[in-house]
């Protein structure tokens, strides 16, 4: 217990944490071994840890125990009340005075006034901890017997994310990605082993509030930790419905920073730039621009991020894309292409009424005429959405309740082209 709470200390100090990691979208399962010589185990964590802990999840994995008490015991400084420290105000000469209360720095001079003092006017005879005014946590089980286990437990503070790059020419199309894991705590990790998850997990618990961290990335740090080789990202296969990583080696987390790590470079089997509008029918006329959209797909699933694009090396635009299933489709948008236009005209072919004279079954013609002012071929697709009791689009068969009206054209250099289809809506 003895060396717990030294290590622990240690990490309030500074010192990275022992560790085994679970990370998370938008928390993280810390995971530290815990040895108990006794019946008693006193686990000290520092505030650090404790700020971004999802209440209701503190678990002593391994061990079992008859009852836990969590309490916040006094900072550092409350070990200096009675005794002497030093004030130095702005205009006078540094005096010593009695620290009274720590809780709101009530101090007495030597002529036995009480004031009120900052803690940056006071100074002191050893080296104050980092947050020094931060309580500590503890907690301590009562246990059967002793023994080994595991301390768990759940952590806004520590998050990851993949980011991806697509780099196309006109030659084609390259993804790759980075997994940034970001530690928005005061407490740096010794991490022995890393998992990242990757999917939609919910937890109910909400932690008390950080304070925001001025991320950092680890290169910046590299002069102030011992190099090592940096760990690779495996992939684990799925777990779920969770996709499942792991890193190949140990490595530091360092407190407030983004560890960015190289992560997937999966080969595309399928790739597309078009124009494309998607929209719900109307039986008015419009017109407008079509959009710069991007359809891909890849040999490995890839969970949710940001993706950048960069077409010839030139930033074209950003998007997040979704979790997808190896060899599934990836369509996004990246704003307005001005360079293509539209114009769609509707023509009411024919109407039928019921006794009431409210249409019951309408026949439109849906013609778009594109044009494009770009020096090469470019192509365009839309897609609208009718909704009606039952719709035929074209010759298709009909469907309840929506169907999908779909144009595919190939639009020439400084060119124009024309299609059309028809729709019939029957709400009888």
């Amino acid at each position: 217990m003895r060396q717990l709470l030294t290590a622990a200390l240690a990490a309030a100090l500074g010192t990275a944490s022992a560790a085994d990691l679970r990370i998370y979208p938008s928390f993280t399962e810390v995971r530290e071994p815990v040895r108990a010589t006794g019946t008693t185990l006193t686990v000290t964590l520092p505030e650090a840890a404790w700020a971004g802990l999802i209440p209701g999840t503190l678990d002593l994995d391994g061990l079992p125990f008859t009852s836990a008490v969590q309490r916040q015991e006094p900072n550092w400084l409350a070990s200096l009340e009675g005794k002497t420290v030093f004030l130095k105000r702005e205009g006078e000469p540094t005096q010593p005075v009695t620290l009274i209360r720590a809780r709101d720095l009530l101090v007495r001079d030597a002529q036995g006034r009480y004031l009120t003092a900052r803690y940056e006017d006071l100074s002191f005879d050893v080296a104050p901890p980092v947050n020094a005014l931060s309580p500590i946590q503890t907690l301590t089980f009562t246990l059967p017997q002793a023994g080994a286990g595991t301390l768990a437990y759940l952590t806004r503070g520590v998050t990851w994310a993949p980011r991806y790059t697509l780099r196309a020419s006109n030659q084609g199309a390259q993804l790759s990605a980075l997994a940034d894991i970001r530690n928005g705590t005061d407490l740096a990790y010794d991490v022995k082993a890393t998992e990242l998850y990757a999917g939609d997990v919910e937890v109910r618990g909400q932690p008390v509030p950080f304070p925001q961290a001025a991320f950092r990335n680890e290169a910046a740090d590299a002069a102030e930790t011992v190099t090592t080789a940096a760990p690779t990202i495996n992939s684990q296969g799925e777990l779920r419905g969770l996709y499942r990583y792991a890193l190949s080696a140990p490595f530091t987390l360092p407190a407030n920073s983004v560890v960015t790590l190289p992560f997937l470079t999966p080969k595309l089997t399928g790739f597309e730039r078009y124009a494309g509008l998607n929209t719900y029918f109307t039986p008015q006329n419009t017109s407008g621009t079509l959009s710069r959209f991007y359809r891909l797909k890849a040999d490995e699933r890839l969970p949710g991020g940001l993706i950048t694009v960069r077409e010839e090396g030139r930033l074209v635009g950003q998007t997040s894309i979704p979790e997808t299933a190896q060899g599934a489709q990836i369509e996004f948008s990246l704003g307005n292409d001005p360079d293509v236009r539209y114009t769609r005209a509707v023509q009411t072919v024919s109407s039928e009424r019921n006794a009431q004279g409210n249409p019951v079954r309408t026949t439109y013609r849906v013609t778009y005429t594109f044009e494009s002012s770009k020096d090469r071929a470019v192509r365009a697709e839309v897609t609208e959405i009718v909704g009606g009791r039952r719709i035929v689009i074209d010759s298709a068969p009909a469907r309840q309740n929506q169907a999908r009206a779909e144009l595919r054209v190939d639009v020439p250099a400084n060119g124009r082209a024309t299609r059309s289809f028809t729709v019939v809506v029957d709400n009888s």
